[in-house]
């Protein structure tokens, strides 16, 4: 589940080529990455198949797509450059923004910042 956020240069990305790749970094003790290769393609609230995919998700009101992805490759690597952090807990600042404005209003909201790429592509995202 993807949620409405500032950019969205992933789904203008799968838009013209469906190559993903997602990286988990450890921030503990035992220094890791770990990388997720495959094809990806992005679902809207319109489509055939939101409905089943997003009620595999919590609820919010500012889910804004859904990547797919199907995983061809895993691959490990060190990370022994990966610093240390502590995990400090969960924002709510998304949760606040999102009660604060109507439907509308974030569909607005992605008509005007999420639309298209920064580079000016589309992203798919739908505004009405």
């Amino acid at each position: 589940m993807n949620l409405t956020g500032s950019g969205n240069e992933t789904a203008g990305h799968l838009l013209e080529q469906p190559r993903v790749t997602l990286m988990w970094c450890s921030f503990t003790k035992r220094p890791m990455i770990l990388r997720a290769y495959g094809q990806a393609r992005t679902i809207h609230t319109g489509d055939d198949d939101w409905t089943d995919l997003a009620a595999l998700f919590p609820p919010h009101r500012g889910a804004r797509q859904i990547f797919d992805l199907s995983v061809d490759m895993v691959q490990t690597s060190c990370g022994y450059a990966v610093p240390f952090m502590k995990y400090g807990g969960e924002r709510d600042t998304l949760e606040h923004w999102t009660a604060d404005r109507s439907d509308t209003d974030i569909r607005t909201y992605w008509r005007d910042r999420n639309a298209r790429t920064i580079d000016g592509k589309p992203t798919g995202v739908p505004v009405s």
